[in-house]
């Protein structure tokens, strides 16, 4: 792998992105509104944002990173563009290095969109720096950017793409602390929770939100940055040229 290639990979895929205003819709704009009809909600309920809107922001950028860069990536692989690209000096590393630092770009700028909008527009209270629930929004989308590519490694076509979410997000919503907190639920889901990336985006969302250091900020954040160095890695691998 080299900083050349990944770099020249990473310009395509934001060239391609710039040509798509739906995917720049999708990728900037949604996660905001769905903060936003979220604090619209619970608007009525007070203090349920407050309690509710952190996690919320860990949740939307995972699922959009990974539904998009599984399906994008899936279909380069079945024009026929992954096969080509494979001819040239450009190696496995290079196309997932390349898409994960195209697709962290565009998270940055989503991450700064989506808690600027939570904090100003609706309201959301953040006793820690505003930098840091950025940089766990950026940490979170390039989770479900690497669980993304890792899935489309699998996946033949764009709905069985889409079909992983039931095996790879939906369990996490259900057990990473967004619906009731992990310390409540029985051992046996509380355990299994402790294996799942998107709690500790949860967790470390919530650290940020009442204010913490230290390790209870900082364990979650190495929990999520091993675990998407895992799926890059794991992606890389398992890449294939052409799917059959």
């Amino acid at each position: 792998m080299t900083l050349t290639r990944t770099l020249a990979t990473a310009g395509r895929v934001l060239r391609q992105l710039g040509h798509d205003p739906r995917s720049i819709a999708l990728l900037l704009l949604m996660p905001s509104l769905l903060v936003g009809l979220f604090a619209w909600l619970l608007d009525e309920q007070e203090g349920a944002f407050e309690q509710l809107g952190g996690p919320i922001l860990a949740l939307f950028p995972f699922i959009l990173m990974f539904i998009i860069t599984s399906v994008t990536t899936l279909r380069e692989r079945r024009s026929g563009t992954l096969e080509r690209l494979m001819t040239t000096p450009l190696g496995k590393g290079d196309f997932i290095a390349g898409y994960a630092l195209a697709f962290g770009l565009a998270a940055a700028v989503q991450a700064v969109i989506t808690v600027g909008f939570a904090v100003v527009v609706c309201g959301l209270e953040v006793d820690g720096p505003i930098w840091q629930l950025g940089l766990v929004a950026v940490l979170d989308a390039l989770l479900g950017t690497g669980l993304g590519l890792l899935a489309s490694a699998f996946a033949r076509t764009e709905f069985q793409a889409v079909q992983f979410m039931p095996v790879l997000v939906f369990p996490q919503i259900l057990l990473g602390g967004l619906l009731m907190p992990r310390d409540r639920m029985p051992d046996p889901l509380h355990a299994v929770s402790d294996w799942l990336p998107l709690s500790y985006a949860i967790d470390a969302v919530n650290a940020v939100t009442r204010g913490d250091v230290g390790w209870e900020l900082g364990g979650p954040l190495i929990v999520i940055g091993a675990v998407t160095l895992a799926a890059l890695s794991l992606a890389a691998l398992t890449l294939r040229r052409r799917t059959p």
